[in-house]
């Protein structure tokens, strides 16, 4: 087995960051050590490299894997997967930590700031609500449901509950398509419609249905639909 103590000393990722900083190793070094050793023939940070390599070398992704899906790779045991899964999801709480905790939503940006380190990686569908006050700063936010890789159902009277327990002012409807289809269904209408007239009923401002794809999401109210 080739150990990461066995290269040079300037190629070790530990010492590198010791004497240059953790910002100037690649994401394979640094999952390299967490991991520690490699396989025969392969370092830790040729392994952490090929499993990038299939995850399009995107930390977001990676972070989808589950620790069986791991485990396929050689020298990926199932206390090196169970360390890559949580450093991916520790990573991603961490982007979390960063939000103001009182941000105002103005735009179907900020909400898509606001979710896309919860909701852009999920494997399912959910459905979230996201409660403004009168300033529309944020007061909470809710999941509704949580269902298939197709579809999830909402109660309208459930979020209608959620909203007036939470004083909501305003609210915006939140769900992710895990297939990365942008574009909403007619599922997604009815939803949106049976929201909107729920919300007007008893005065609370309905903002936006905020779809999300990946990396890029649909906003309702962007296209004249709300």
């Amino acid at each position: 087995m080739k150990s990461i103590k066995d290269w040079d000393p300037e190629d070790r990722p530990r010492e590198r960051l010791l004497a240059n900083g953790a910002e100037t190793l690649s994401k394979a070094e640094l999952l390299a050590i967490l991991i520690g050793s490699g396989v025969q023939g392969k370092s830790a940070v040729e392994v952490m490299r090929t499993i990038l390599s299939d995850y399009e070398d995107n930390l977001m992704l990676l972070s989808r894997a589950t620790v069986q899906e791991l485990m396929r790779y050689d020298g990926i045991g199932e206390a090196k997967a169970v360390t890559i899964v949580a450093a991916c999801q520790l990573a991603n709480q961490r982007l979390k930590e960063d939000l103001p905790q009182r941000m105002h939503i103005k735009t179907s940006a900020d909400v898509f700031k606001f979710f896309m380190h919860k909701m852009q990686d999920l494997p399912i569908e959910e459905c979230h609500l996201l409660m403004l006050d009168s300033g529309l700063a944020v007061k909470g936010s809710v999941m509704l449901s949580r269902g298939g890789i197709t579809g999830t159902s909402v109660d309208v009277r459930c979020l209608l509950r959620h909203a007036i327990l939470g004083q909501a002012v305003a609210v915006v409807l939140c769900h992710n398509h895990p297939s990365g289809r942008i574009q909403p269904s007619h599922e997604d209408d009815n939803l949106t419609n049976r929201v909107r007239e729920a919300c007007n009923a008893v005065g609370i401002r309905f903002m936006d249905h905020v779809i999300f794809a990946g990396n890029d999401y649909y906003s309702y109210q962007d296209n004249g639909k709300i």
